[in-house]
């Protein structure tokens, strides 16, 4: 039976690395009856988190890749993802964002709002996702919540409002004072997995009331009734807040604050009475896909099972039975046996097994209805593929991939890890589109790019230890260019006559460079001094020389080439003597055009803390960088700037440790230019060096 659209709830787990998410996920997972006994991420007891199933997960007590349960909190159904907090698996957590209805944002009492936090929550308005924050880690030294809160307005704009006070913090927390129902609920009995009402205690009474009255001010603007009843100064139900509450999430303009310590079992159950009362349900969001038919007109899709299945594959699993695909169904219901069609690739395909996941491990069924997250075992599939009915050309809005910032070569130890590297390298691309990987022309090298050194580092880990492919890493080559700086003329006559039939051909012309395009050619030959014939061959002859310039061996671009003048033979003249003639005329000018060397010039935006501008400037700055501008909004700025693609290796981890890990940046290509004359010399010399080794 498909589930009952009402009662499902589709949620993320979002925060900074280190806030506990994967602890809090953990207490659901109990709570729900799901486990029976919890672990820790890093526990004594070397069994690690549920959703950690990963060894490197375990290991170094992050999580990595996103994982997906189900579990039941009363009559309600909770699709949970557990995402990654590290800004290098942020493509996990975009993924995770496409397909959810709502979210926890996990916050940590002592350190605040941090940069992830602040990266998750950019995430979350991209997706128009709505959000109930958690604070927890209430028992840790230095606990306040109430300045959480604040920074939530502050940082994030976020109009967060206190839905419960502490009872006590630090090592006194012992629970909370719920501010809809006036009530104290305190966590004890064993391991604290008791929740006990009582009274507000006394000391405690005059900050309830008067917070109480704060939240309900806050809550009178979504919902008439409530500010009715305020004016009137009746009482107000239980049903009225929680449906203003309800409405302020959903609409995106209001952010409950709930507050706990998941480590130590506290708060975690008025929680998921949260995710129930005010997170939404399929219904409460409009899905649209695009009508391929009908010129990518926006479609809005129904959760409702009568309907014709809609459905995307946001995340692949390359396991041990075959590809895995966790689908999230927008409308119609999904069953075994039934066939699909993959709008990309144009093909039926039959739903051989269905599947909903509990972390690695999985549970059979047979249908899986509107709204609902599940897995498709054996299907051929890309990440981001819409599946429909057969008959019907929708397709859902692709998801936002970021660009790959770092890049570094790989070399196989040997030919046995050569073959292995190949096959983790195509699973791994497969399975990420952060994670991208080619073989570099000019060096030869295989260079893969993530969005991270630790990213990178995890995949090269994990070759080693999935695939047993040993590799050595080293710094990619840049792709340098070389191109001439001022104008001359040629004129090189090829001649050969040593044994068998003579080779001859004259050459004359302009070598100039050009400010725009990479090679012209142009023929001003007039009277037939060089036979129409051979104008093509002499054009050949150029164009071979542009593949290594004399310089440092790399491309040359922006060259115009003219021939207004020639010779031939009748006997020895040919194709190939005027191509030879047009490639030495090319390299003899070559060297007299004062050749120069042109380096890649990343545009790179810088996003952090205003109190860390002056170090992103150093940053940039001691890597040769021109700062083309910089904005504040807020207590965020972003630096733009140009800098070399040279420098940029290790700029990630320069920057972190300068602005305490609560700085981004992106970077794209954005133009070639000269390299300064020492870095060129330095290259020619390297380059010569080379030579002399061969």
């Amino acid at each position: 039976m498909a589930k009952d659209i009402a009662k499902m709830r589709n949620i993320g787990i979002s925060a900074h690395i280190d806030s506990g998410k994967t602890t809090l996920t953990e207490r659901i997972l109990f709570f729900c009856n799901r486990i029976h006994a919890i672990h820790e991420v890093r526990g004594k007891d070397g069994v690690g988190a549920t959703m950690d199933s990963m060894e490197l997960e375990k290991e170094r007590g992050i999580t990595i890749a996103s994982a997906a349960t189900n579990v039941q909190w009363k009559n309600i159904d909770i699709n949970i993802i557990d995402t990654p907090g590290h800004v290098d698996f942020t493509i996990e957590v975009e993924r995770a964002l496409r397909v959810l209805d709502g979210a926890i944002l996990v916050l940590c009492s002592v350190a605040g709002v941090q940069s992830q936090s602040i990266t998750v929550d950019r995430q979350l308005k991209r997706y128009n996702v709505p959000r109930v924050a958690f604070v927890n880690k209430c028992d840790r030294t230095g606990a306040n919540p109430y300045r959480v809160a604040d920074q939530l307005r502050e940082k994030l704009n976020l109009n967060s409002v206190m839905m419960q006070v502490p009872i006590g913090l630090e090592e006194k927390h012992e629970g909370v004072v719920d501010l809809i129902t006036m009530e104290a609920l305190y966590f004890d009995g064993d391991e604290n997995y008791a929740v006990r009402k009582a009274e507000i205690p006394s000391e405690l009474q005059a900050e309830a009331e008067e917070k109480r009255e704060i939240m309900l001010d806050a809550l009178s603007m979504f919902d008439e009734e409530l500010m009715e009843l305020m004016m009137e100064e009746a009482d107000i139900p239980v049903e009225v807040i929680n449906r203003a509450v309800r409405k302020g999430t959903l609409d995106l303009e209001l952010c409950p604050v709930f507050l706990g310590s998941a480590y130590k079992n506290k708060g975690v159950q008025p929680l998921l009475d949260a995710v129930e009362n005010y997170l939404p349900c399929p219904t409460d969001i409009e899905n649209k896909a695009l009508d391929l038919d009908n010129d990518e007109a926006e479609v809005i899709l129904e959760a409702d099972n009568g309907k014709a299945p809609v459905a995307l594959a946001f995340k692949l699993e390359d396991g041990q039975y075959g590809q895995l695909t966790y689908i999230r169904i927008y409308q119609g219901e999904v069953k075994k046996g039934s066939e699909l069609y993959n709008i990309r690739s144009k093909k039926k395909f039959k739903v051989g097994r269905l599947v909903r996941m509990h972390s690695n491990n999985m549970e059979d069924i047979t249908e899986a209805g509107a709204g609902d997250i599940v897995a498709l075992f054996g299907i051929e599939c890309a990440s981001g593929d819409t599946f429909v009915q057969n008959g019907m050309n929708l397709s859902m809005t692709s998801m936002f991939v970021p660009e790959p910032v770092i890049s570094l070569s790989i070399e196989p130890k040997d030919k046995k890890a050569s073959d292995k590297m190949a096959k983790a390298l195509n699973r791994f691309t497969k399975e990420d589109p952060t994670f991208r990987t080619y073989v570099d022309e000019e060096s030869n090298q295989t260079i893969v790019q993530g969005m991270g050194e630790l990213h990178l580092e995890v995949y090269i880990e994990r070759m080693k230890r999935e695939y047993g492919a040993e590799v050595t890493t080293g710094a990619p080559q840049v792709a340098y260019r070389e191109a001439i700086s001022s104008s001359v003329d040629f004129n090189y006559t090829h001649k050969k006559q040593t044994g068998g039939s003579g080779q001859y051909a004259r050459v004359a012309g302009r070598m100039e460079p050009m400010e725009e395009g990479e090679y012209e050619f142009v023929s001003e030959i007039k009277g037939g001094v060089i036979p129409t014939e051979y104008i093509p061959s002499c054009d050949k002859g150029f164009q071979s020389a542009l593949d290594k310039g004399s310089l440092i061996g790399h491309p040359i671009v922006g060259v115009k080439m003219t021939i207004n003048d020639g010779q031939y033979h009748a006997v020895d003249s040919s194709d190939q003597a005027f191509q030879t003639a047009a490639r030495a005329a090319f390299r003899e000018a070559y060297m007299k055009a004062k050749p120069v060397i042109l380096e890649p010039i990343m545009k790179v935006s810088v996003e952090g803390p205003s109190e860390f501008q002056g170090n992103i400037f150093g940053s940039i700055n001691q890597r040769r960088g021109i700062i083309i501008g910089s904005t504040e909004e807020g207590a965020m700025c972003t630096v733009e700037a140009e800098v070399p693609l040279s420098e940029m290796f290790g700029y990630s981890t320069v920057l972190r440790s300068s602005t305490q890990g609560k700085a981004e940046f992106t970077m794209e290509f954005a133009k070639y230019s000269k390299v300064p004359t020492s870095i060129s010399e330095e290259l020619v010399k390297a380059f010569q060096e080379k030579n002399k080794n061969k």
